[in-house]
C-alpha cells in the first residue's frame, strides 16, 4: 500500500497561492459559500460534470462528512447475518503486492446482493476496458463488501424529496447539486475497515441516475487515497469513477476550466505540482526539459499531438494542458500520454512486479527452490514483465524469464554463502522518465549455499 496524498482540491489551493478560493468555481445552484469566507466542516468533493455536457467535472466543493440522509437504519437478524460479508472478487495476488480496490454497494436490500455482485463486476469491467487499466489489470484485486440496505434505491432519486433507509446515506442532491451522489464517509470507512487491505474505494449507488462524486483525501487510518461515488446502473457513471482516479492514483489535475467565471480568466501563480498542468509553452519546456517535454509532438490516444492547450486547472489561460480533450477534462475521453505515464506511476506505488513464493529469510540449499510469482501484463503488443536472475551481482542470462531456479542448478563453489536474487522489471515505452521507470521494478533475494 502506498504512503497517502494530499487531496485533489489541497494541491489546487496550493498551486494558486495564499488567499485563493477553490471554491468560487462551483456551479450556480451549488450551495457554496463566497469567495474568502472561511470553509465550513466537512470533506472536499468533486462535482461530476453534467451528463450530457461530456465536461469531466464541474468544481468542487465541501460537504457533510456525516451525510444528510437522517433516516434510521436498524437490520434484523436474518439482514444482520448477511451485512458485512467480504469476497475477494478479483484474486491476483496478495494484498501486499497488489492495488487493492474495495467496492461496496448502497441501496441494496439483503435479497438484492447478488444484483450488487454483478453490477460491482460490471462496473470494474469497465474500469479495466480503459488504458493503462487494461494492460495493467492483473495488478488489482477487487474486494466487494456487503451492505445491507432496508430500502432499495437511493435518496434523492427519482425526486429530491424521495429518502430511502441505506446502509450508507447515498443521496443526490447533495449541497444542492442534483448529480452530487454523497455518502455518509464515516460509514464508508466502517465498511473498507473488514477488508484486508484497501487503496481505493469504490462506492456503487443502486440506482440508474447519473451521478457520481468523487472524495479525493486519503485515510491515512485505512490506508485508501480516495472514494469514487457512482450510480451503478448508469452508463456513464463508471467513466466519473475512472475520472477520479486520475487524482488518487495518478495525482494528474483537472484539465476543465471556467470561462466567464470572476477570479479564473487567468492563473498568475507559481510551477504547478501536478504532471499534467503547467504555465510552460512548449517551447519552455523543452528548454527546461520539465514536464511533459518527452512527450511533446507524439500522437496521444485521447486525440491530436500533445503540445500544451492553453486552460486546465480552472482557469482559462496562464496554465496548459497537455491535450485539447483527455478523461481529465471530458468524460470518455482515454488518458492522454503524459496521463497515462503518471497512471502507471501510481499502479507500481502499490503493485510490485514479482511476489516471492519461497521465503526469503532462510538459507536456501542444493534442493530448495527459489520460486516467484510475475503477474502477466494484458498489452496489445504482447509485451511481458522482464525477469532476470543474479548471483552475487552478476547476471545469470540462461535463467533470464524463469519463474523458479534450483540452487543446485548455480554450481556454486567453496563452503560460504552466497546471494541470490531476481528481479522483475516493467519496460514500458509508456514511460519515459527516468526516474518513473526507475520505480517500476522489483527485487527479492535469498541466501544460498551448497
Amino acid at each position: 500500500m502506498g504512503s497517502p496524498i494530499r487531496s485533489t482540491v489541497r494541491l489546487a489551493v496550493a498551486a494558486l497561492g495564499a488567499g485563493a478560493v477553490l471554491l468560487a468555481a462551483v456551479p450556480a445552484g451549488a450551495d457554496a459559500p463566497p469567495p474568502g469566507s472561511p470553509a465550513p466542516h466537512g470533506v472536499e468533493v468533486e462535482i461530476p460534470g453534467p451528463e450530457q455536457g461530456g465536461e469531466a467535472g464541474s468544481g468542487h466543493i465541501h460537504v457533510p462528512a456525516a451525510g444528510r440522509n437522517k433516516v434510521p437504519t436498524g437490520l434484523s437478524a436474518a439482514e444482520r447475518e448477511a451485512d458485512g460479508e467480504v469476497t475477494k472478487t478479483v484474486d491476483n495476488g496478495p494484498t501486499a503486492d497488489r492495488l487493492d480496490v474495495v467496492v461496496i454497494g448502497d441501496g441494496y436490500t439483503a435479497a438484492e446482493l447478488g444484483k450488487f455482485h454483478d453490477d460491482a463486476r460490471q462496473k470494474w469491467a469497465e474500469v479495466t476496458a480503459v488504458e493503462p487499466y487494461a494492460t495493467y489489470r492483473n495488478l488489482f484485486n477487487v474486494w466487494t463488501v456487503d451492505a445491507v440496505s432496508r430500502e432499495s434505491g437511493v435518496s434523492g432519486d427519482p425526486d429530491r424529496a424521495t429518502t430511502r433507509d441505506t446502509a450508507l446515506g447515498s443521496y443526490f442532491w447533495c449541497e444542492g447539486v442534483e448529480r452530487l451522489l454523497c455518502v455518509d464517509q464515516p460509514k464508508v470507512d466502517a465498511y473498507v475497515a473488514k477488508a484486508p487491505a484497501a487503496d481505493l474505494v469504490i462506492v456503487l449507488s443502486n440506482s440508474t441516475k447519473y451521478g457520481g462524486a468523487g472524495y479525493n483525501e486519503p485515510n491515512p487510518t485505512l490506508g485508501y487515497e480516495g472514494i469514487s461515488t457512482a450510480s451503478a446502473g448508469n452508463a456513464k457513471s463508471g467513466q466519473v469513477a475512472i475520472h477520479e482516479t486520475g487524482h488518487s492514483l495518478g495525482k494528474l489535475a483537472d484539465e476543465y476550466f471556467y470561462p466567464g467565471t470572476p477570479g479564473y480568466e487567468k492563473y498568475t501563480g507559481p510551477e504547478t505540482a501536478e504532471p499534467n498542468t503547467s504555465t510552460l509553452t512548449a517551447d519552455r519546456m523543452r528548454d527546461t526539459r520539465s514536464k511533459w517535454y518527452r512527450w511533446l509532438g507524439e500522437q496521444s490516444p485521447d486525440g491530436g499531438t500533445v503540445g500544451a492547450y492553453e486552460g486546465g486547472g480552472y482557469y482559462v489561460t496562464g496554465l496548459n494542458r497537455p491535450t485539447d480533450n483527455s478523461i481529465m477534462r471530458v468524460l470518455g475521453k482515454p488518458f492522454s500520454l503524459p496521463g497515462v505515464e503518471a497512471m502507471i506511476a501510481g499502479f507500481h506505488r502499490h503493485a510490485h512486479t514479482l511476489t516471492a513464493l519461497t521465503p526469503t529469510d532462510r538459507t536456501l540449499r542444493t534442493r530448495d527452490r527459489a520460486k516467484i510469482s510475475v503477474p502477466r501484463l494484458a498489452s496489445a503488443d504482447g509485451r511481458q514483465l522482464a525477469v532476470r536472475w543474479y548471483l552475487d551481482g552478476h547476471e545469470l542470462k540462461r535463467f533470464a524469464g524463469r519463474s523458479d531456479v534450483r540452487v543446485g542448478e548455480l554450481s556454486l563453489s567453496g563452503g560460504r554463502t552466497h546471494k541470490l536474487t531476481v528481479t522483475a522489471e516493467d519496460r514500458t515505452p509508456s514511460v519515459r522518465d527516468p526516474k518513473i521507470a526507475a520505480s517500476l521494478r522489483t527485487t527479492v533475494g535469498w541466501s544460498v549455499r551448497r
